[in-house]
């Protein structure tokens, strides 16, 4: 997403900055009618910048900013999780003690040891298994929550492309009706191009040798 509003703002910044190379050429001061072409391409795209920038305003405050906030709890989750993990091993250490001492003869001093294995297991069992139960019961809740959290952003983010391409498309309208030529078809537009390129063409500074 970043990157996305990256590049939106290095299209319409460069836009207005070939609107504003335009305007700069020479012959907008001799041909009034370039000029005010150029003054109108300058106006749309300017305009569509100032477009562009609240669009990327916008999903950097719902979207980009939410996402951060969002990930920002899975270190927090994988050191619950490391805990956890760290805690079964203490928990299967101790385990394995016990059981050591309950396989052996049951003398006093092995019945001493067993009981003490037992008192430092206790804790350590009761330690893992509390946080075994939260991890069970949250991080089933985290995992559906997903959605719920991102619809917003989401939403947010159609809306702010909404907006934008609903104000480009009056923008773009707008600019075609001031520089329309006589409402010459596409196929037209590239006859008369191609019989200007042919007239340059026959230029002899740009003849072929």
């Amino acid at each position: 997403m970043k990157k996305s509003t990256e590049a939106d703002t290095a299209m319409s910044k460069a836009a207005v900055k070939i609107t504003g190379d335009l305007l700069s050429n020479p012959l907008c001061e001799q041909d009034q009618a370039f000029l005010e072409t150029m003054n109108a391409l300058d106006t749309a795209m300017r305009r569509m910048d100032a477009f562009n920038q609240e669009k990327v305003n916008q999903i950097q405050k719902t979207v980009i900013d939410p996402l951060k906030k969002y990930s920002s709890v899975f270190p927090s989750l994988n050191m619950a999780v490391k805990r956890r993990e760290q805690t079964l091993q203490d928990y299967k250490r101790l385990q394995a003690k016990v059981e050591k001492y309950e396989e052996k003869e049951k003398t006093g001093p092995i019945m001493v040891k067993l009981h003490q294995a037992r008192e430092e297991l206790r804790p350590v069992k009761e330690d893992f298994e509390a946080k075994n139960k939260q991890l069970l019961e949250e991080m089933p809740k985290f995992y559906h929550s997903r959605i719920d959290y991102f619809q917003p952003s989401f939403e947010a983010l159609i809306r702010a492309q909404v907006v934008y391409f609903t104000e480009m498309h009056k923008i773009f309208s707008e600019l075609t009706d001031q520089i329309d030529q006589g409402g010459l078809e596409d196929q037209q537009r590239e006859e008369q191009n191609e019989a200007k390129l042919n007239e340059l063409r026959a230029l002899s500074i740009v003849a072929d040798d």
